[in-house]
Formats: structure tokens, sequence, C-alpha cells
């Protein structure tokens, strides 16, 4: 009978577990459970951390009673984690409580102070160590916010009282029963507060965003035993946690991205795209970000990356907001029903433009609109302003990488809207591949947990995904035409 590894893949919107078979990696069991999304104000996202805690507990029971298994929490070898990146949390070390909802990935509210940040000529340092722009996005000013905020969080914080921690560390906690404070390089190479090269916090950076050095976790590699299991419902303890990675490079790792050159895009809330650029980190000159990949035993690697901060969500937006489809899935089969999109253009910065822009207070645009336009014409402007967005940033990558991207591994749900990855492929100028398992961003997590483990004796031993199809573009209609308008569109957003 199967043994089991728990890949624990905590998403902006979901939480997906599997129940991975421990010698194949083959899926068993599958759960996915709801994040209730909180909105507080205008470009303002949380989560409840312990909203997600018990969204993950529900997701364990279910990815393991849906092996089939009736001991099968007894039989699990090891635990990975995967999760949504620079989503911050704080919380008190003493209760495990957190002091405020934790502030997502998506939110904008720190948008002037990255400018003061930027107005002090604060960037440049971070570029150099970090590899990262001052933006929003990532989890130090967050952090620096949430000190400011929060009543006596920066007295309590200079204290030791007060843990910080992106998801992986708040889950990680929780599952080792408040016993471990820790993260993963990939998950510090978000923050604004790691330096690339050393893989530990900086003095530099601290000082530069306020931070203090006693509310930090223990950096750790991606593949390695950080804890166990203590006090979880349905598993007994001892289980090691030993695989955690942020969700995208998780990705890379799970679609067998492990050679220099090697690219991947994810299509999930938003879209991100990486390169495996090796042993060294590659320094962008066309405003994408270097990021850690992962650190395994015996190898460290880099990444370029390009992030697009809405992708899935442009289509929720259609449903939820415009009740122009009722369902995600039916989008394809609408934007099908027209050849093109007659003229009309969607840029979705429905949450400010990422890279190579950065664009905090940019908004989104449909633009090109006319007597004529429906909403098939919408439909698939939508699914090409997602591809157009990553269209950019594959043109900066390979610009960096001194060489146009040849293949581009897919995964995500929307990977599977066979439209948009045949409109991907004719704009990036390169065939898209994509497997036959799309959950690769978990995949990639009970890979680590096994390396971590030693499940497994090294990368070489875990199996490739095998591919279901390949896109060269071939209908995706005028493509030339839609890059004009789509830059005019940009323009004027950037205005």
């Amino acid at each position: 009978m199967s043994d089991f590894i728990l890949a624990l893949d905590q998403g902006t919107t979901g939480t997906t577990v599997l129940a991975l078979d421990a010698a194949t990696f083959e899926v068993k069991g599958r759960k996915t459970v709801e994040v209730p999304q909180h909105f507080p104000a205008a470009g303002q996202v949380e989560h409840d951390a312990e909203e997600i805690w018990a969204g993950v507990l529900v997701a364990i029971e279910g990815a393991l009673a849906s092996t089939g298994v009736a001991d099968a929490g007894s039989r699990v070898r090891a635990i990975g984690i995967t999760n949504q990146r620079e989503t911050t949390v704080l919380w008190d070390r003493r209760t495990g409580r957190p002091v405020h909802r934790a502030i997502v990935w998506q939110d904008r509210r720190t948008a002037p102070m990255c400018q003061k940040l930027r107005d002090q000529g604060v960037e440049p340092l971070v570029f150099d160590k970090a590899g990262l722009l001052l933006d929003p996005y990532f989890s130090g000013t967050k952090l620096r916010w949430l000190l400011d905020n929060v009543t006596d969080a920066q007295v309590r914080a200079d204290r030791g009282e007060l843990a910080f921690g992106t998801i992986d560390t708040w889950l990680v906690h929780k599952l080792s029963g408040g016993a471990a404070h820790v993260t993963d390089v990939t998950n510090a190479s978000r923050t604004l507060l790691m330096d690339l090269r050393t893989l530990e916090w900086d003095d530099a950076l601290l000082a530069a965003v306020g931070i203090p050095r006693e509310v930090l976790p223990k950096i750790a590699g991606s593949a390695e035993v950080v804890a166990h299991t203590r006090g979880v419902a349905g598993l007994p303890d001892g289980i090691a946690i030993a695989g955690i990675a942020g969700d995208q490079q998780a990705a890379l790792f799970g679609q067998g991205c492990f050679e220099k050159g090697d690219v991947k895009c994810t299509y999930g809330t938003g879209a991100f795209i990486l390169m495996n650029c090796g042993a060294a980190p590659v320094p962008s000159r066309h405003r994408l970000l270097t990021t850690v990949a992962w650190k395994i035993p015996g190898e460290t690697a880099y990444a370029l990356e390009g992030s697009s901060f809405i992708a899935g969500a442009a289509v929720q937006w259609l449903r939820d907001g415009l009740g122009i489809i009722k369902s995600a899935s039916e989008i394809e089969a609408l934007a099908r029903s027209v050849s093109d999109s007659g003229e009309c253009v969607f840029v979705p910065a429905l949450t400010g433009l990422g890279a190579p822009h950065w664009a905090p207070d940019a908004r989104g645009l449909i633009d090109g609109i006319g007597r004529n336009t429906t909403r098939a014409h919408l439909a698939r402007a939508t699914l090409e302003g997602i591809a157009l967005s990553i269209g950019d940033l594959v043109d900066a990558m390979g610009k960096d990488a001194g060489a146009p991207v040849a293949s581009m591994k897919v995964d995500g749900g929307a990977s599977a809207n066979d439209l948009l990855m045949d409109v991907q492929a004719a704009l990036v100028r390169a065939k898209v591949v994509r497997p036959r398992v799309v959950e690769t961003t978990a995949l990639g997590a009970g890979m680590l947990a096994a390396l971590g483990a030693g499940l497994v004796a090294d990368r070489s031993s875990l199996p490739k995904l095998p591919v279901e199809r390949t896109f060269d573009g071939a209908t995706a209609g005028d493509v030339e035409g839609l890059r004009g308008r789509w830059r005019k569109a940009i323009e004027r957003v950037l205005r």
C-alpha cells in the first residue's frame, strides 16, 4: 500500500492539498477549499490567517479521505508547502494569534511609502542587494505598515514579542504547534530584506525599510527538514515538514526547469514567468526581478521573473463584476465565437501594472469599443490582454538573457484555455508546452519535500512531466495589429 507526501498549495483564492504517492508522485487524493477575500478599502486586499489555517485543515482531511485509504494520515512521510509569496502575516508569539489580517500581495496601500523610499534614494540599494524594485507588491513595506498602524506593534516587535512571516512561515508555525519560526530562501527573496548573494537578512536593507531583526524568521533551504508536525488534526505528530518554496518557484521546479534558460509561465490569479538563470543572480536591465529559484542540497539556483498581477482575475471580473459570463469555463467558447476582438483592447491593470512597467497607480482600460462591440469581443480581448501582458515580459526576458525565448512551459488553471495558449504562442514567438498535469505548483512542493526528507537521492531521480499539447500560434489571427493596438493602449494607461 502507498505511502504519501502531502503537498500544501496555499494560493490567493484557494488552498489545494494533494496526497502524492511517495514513490511515483501520482496524485492519489485532492481537496481544494476557497479562501475568503477581504477588501477593506480601494486598493486594499486582506486575508484572515486563521481562516487560511482552518481551510488548510479541511483540505488536508479531504485530500487524505479521497485517497480511499483508511489510515492515510499515518502513511504520510513528508509535507511540502508552497504559497502565495509576498502576503504578510504578523502574530503574537505567546498566543499565536495574528494582530491584524494578512496583507495580500495584490494590496497597494504602501505605494506612497515606496515612493518616499525612492525619493530617499533607497531603490538602487534594494535592486543591488535584493534584486527587486520598490513596489507595494513585496512584503517589507507591508510589514512596515503593520508596525506603523497596529497599536504598540513597533514596541512589541522590538521586544521580540511579535513574529513576521509570509504564508509558508505561518503554516509551518501552525503545523509545528508553534515550535518553528522559519521561511525558505525563495520566500525570503520576495521581502526586500534578504541579500541574494549571502541568502541572509541584510542589515542595510532592514535599516532602509525600518524592520527590526527580532521579528524575522530563520531562513532555511527549500528542501530540508525545518520542523515536525505537532497537534494537527488528522495527522500524527512527528511528520517531517521538509519542502518549502514560493508558488512560482515551486512551479518552476515541478515543471523540471532545471537547466539554465528553461522558462515556465503560471497562469493563476496573476501570471508569472520565470527563467532559470543558473548558479549566479542575473541583474535585469529591463525592469524584471531577480529572485532565488531554489536552494536544495548541493545547488542554489536563481531566476529572472516577470509578474503580471492580473490574469485569471480578469476572467473572474468578467464573471463577477460585469456578469458577461456565468462561469470562468465559458470564456473560451464565447471568445471563439468571433474571429477577432474587433479593435477592442483590454489592459487588465485592475490592481496596477507589474513588470516591466511597475505602475502601482495604473488602472484598467478597455479601448476601441464601438457600436459593433459585443460580449464576445470583450471576452476575446480579455484573453488577448492576458497574453499581451505576458508577451511584454517575454520580450524583456529575452533581452536580459541575450537570446529570445524558444520554448515556454505553462501551468495553472488558465493554461487549460486552448485559445489563450495559442494566442500566447503567437505573441511570444515561441512554442508553448502544456503538460498533462497542470498542478505543477503543488507537485513542485511535493518533490522538494521528497528531497528534503531523503525519499529520493537527488533531483535526477524525480519524474518528468509528460507533455499534453504544444501550441504554435497557428490560430491567433493578426498578431502585429494586436501588438500595435496594445502599445497605444499601454501608453494611455501610463499617462
